[in-house]
């Protein structure tokens, strides 16, 4: 992978830690800070990062105490997750929001990571990267060029205007709203908590991997019928992937699940946003007003970047 596919990281201090699962290929971890650190930026990798405990990547105490590690060090400026899996849901009643919002440090990377994020914006309404993770997508044997350069413009300060083909694009219009959202599982799991973002007139935007057509409509009729979906000014759908089919679901597919949900949700509902459990991902930034714009197939997703990158 080439260096010129991250210009611009030059003095980024990446801290890199693992809250969550345990990691199944450690040698990713070490390309990915080998990628990032060719492109310019200091790049930490927790000590704690490659600890093992049961499934997760050490016990509750120790994956706590990464979260942090790294928000007093004024030469660090992302905290990056180096994957996902399941347990950061059982630290949330210990984090205190306060100080990782006061920080300023901004939170990148998805599935699990997302329930950290979510909370984060609940609690604080601090800003947050729902975008690319250490091991699966930095330390990807082959990281994809398009998401790399994606997190780039993310980081910078110019506007980013994402553009992709969309069946639930047919009507032309324009929403503005508070981009937010994440992994499906994750958001769901967390409605009725207190890290449920008490988000309204937002733009939400959604994805999940492992998880049959049939869940993931019931997850987002629960979202429907909990009053969020009706909320919001729009719904985005991402990547949802790796689940098969059997002969039981006759026929019964993500496409008709989706359709099911939007005949009963008032809310436009747009699919094909490219993010998610995928190689090729945009980078977005969780908390920040978007404009969300479709007609004739085609969608536009457009925000600021976060401007940390030196000129």
């Amino acid at each position: 992978m080439s260096q010129s596919m991250l210009d611009g990281l030059d003095g980024l201090g990446v801290a890199i830690i693992a809250p969550s699962g345990a990691l199944p290929e450690p040698d990713a971890l070490t390309r990915a800070a080998s990628l990032l650190s060719d492109a310019g930026a200091r790049v930490t990798i927790d000590l704690q990062a490659r600890s093992v405990h049961q499934r997760f990547a050490g016990d509750d105490a120790s994956r706590l105490q990464t979260l942090y590690r790294y928000l007093d060090d004024p030469a660090i400026q992302i905290i990056l997750a180096a994957r996902g899996g399941y347990g950061l849901t059982r630290l949330l009643p210990e984090i205190d929001f306060a100080r990782i919002a006061q920080s300023g440090k901004r939170l990148l990377g998805h599935s699990d990571f997302n329930t950290l994020q979510l909370a984060l914006l609940a609690r604080t309404g601090a800003a947050s990267i729902v975008g690319p993770m250490a091991c699966y997508d930095f330390g990807a044997e082959q990281p994809n060029s398009w998401t790399l350069e994606q997190f780039i413009q993310a980081l910078g300060g110019a506007e980013i205007q994402i553009e992709w083909q969309s069946e639930g694009a047919a009507v032309q219009g324009q929403w503005q709203g508070i981009l937010w959202g994440g992994n499906l599982s994750v958001l769901t799991s967390l409605l009725g908590t207190p890290y449920f973002p008490a988000i309204t007139q937002g733009i939400l935007f959604l994805e999940d991997v492992n998880e049959h057509p049939y869940r993931v409509e019931r997850m987002l009729l629960q979202l429907h019928q909990a009053g969020v979906l009706e909320s919001q000014r729009a719904i985005v759908l991402g990547d949802f992937s790796n689940y098969r089919l059997t002969e039981y679901d006759a026929g019964y597919d993500l496409p008709l699940a989706i359709q099911a949900v939007a005949q009963r949700c008032k809310t436009p509902l747009i699919t094909g946003l490219p993010f998610g459990h995928c190689p090729r991902k945009t980078s977005l930034p969780m908390g920040q007003r978007a404009t969300l714009q479709t007609g004739s197939g085609r969608a536009s997703l457009s925000f600021a970047g976060l401007n940390l990158l030196s000129a």
